[in-house]
Formats: structure tokens, C-alpha cells, sequence
């Protein structure tokens, strides 16, 4: 894989096109990396105990190691 954790790259593709963004993890069999901050998705979270309320949480998504390109 050409990436590791810590570089910072670029989105070539998709959604967050232009996006700059730090690596804090690596996918490595499956060729993806989650990036800090990008790639966001909300999940939905179920109440843990009686009495508490459910919440949406925002968490990043894996991205395809190719639709990243890696800056200096």
C-alpha cells in the first residue's frame, strides 16, 4: 500500500472531493484507510439502559486506498 498512518492526503473522488485530511487507520485487507474528520456517516444508537434516550452519532466511514492520493 503506498499510505500509512499519519500521512496526509487528498480525496480524488467522491463526496469530499478536494477534501484534505490525516490518516488514523488502515484497512489493509481490504485496500481501505478511515481519514479524521471526512467520510462521515450518522449511526444510529440504541439506548443502553431503561430510561435513557437512543442518538444519532456521527462516525468516519473506510474510503477506498485509491481514491486517496498522498501530499507533501
Amino acid at each position: 500500500m503506498h499510505i500509512k498512518k499519519g500521512d496526509n492526503v487528498i480525496i480524488i473522488t467522491g463526496k469530499d472531493k478536494g477534501k484534505k485530511g490525516k490518516i488514523i487507520r488502515v484497512l489493509v485487507s481490504e485496500n481501505k484507510v478511515i481519514l479524521e474528520g471526512l467520510n462521515m456517516m450518522k449511526k444510529h444508537q440504541r439506548p443502553r439502559k431503561s430510561g435513557e434516550k437512543g442518538s444519532m452519532i456521527n462516525i468516519a466511514m473506510p474510503i477506498h486506498a485509491s481514491n486517496v492520493k498522498k501530499i507533501d
